[in-house]
């Protein structure tokens, strides 16, 4: 789950990127889906020496971000209707909501399954 955690907040991260370039730099809340990425890649690399501590900080900044971009998401009806304010949030917003509700899924997978367990990742054991 460490790489899959600093996978995500790569993708969070090029795509905050991509859009404030999107926005000619315009607005730095383009940047948010930046850094809540690179705040969920930090948490990655916790994750690699304390792999449930890690993926539980993670698994905070993912929620917190999904409560964040939630407001933007709700625009997409304008968005479609081709009256939205800010279509570049709308679209960014959606995006990592999407990616922040897949990954917060496969996280609380991760830890229920190996609740018991002091690692993360699935084990190599063929049984």
């Amino acid at each position: 789950m460490p790489r899959t955690t600093m996978a995500i907040g790569s993708l969070l991260t090029i795509m905050g990127m991509i859009a404030y370039i999107a926005t000619a730099f315009a607005s730095w809340t383009a940047r948010i889906p930046a850094i809540l990425g690179l705040t969920i890649v930090i948490y990655g690399l916790v994750a690699l020496v304390r792999p449930k501590v890690g993926l539980i900080l993670a698994l905070v900044v993912s929620v917190l971000g999904m409560l964040g971009t939630s407001m933007n998401v709700m625009q997409l009806g304008e968005l479609f209707a081709g009256s939205a304010e800010r279509p570049a949030a709308a679209i960014t917003s959606a995006l990592t909501s999407i990616l922040l509700i897949i990954y917060v899924i496969a996280g609380i997978r991760a830890l229920t399954t190996v609740r018991g367990r002091s690692d993360i990742e699935p084990s190599n054991d063929e049984a």
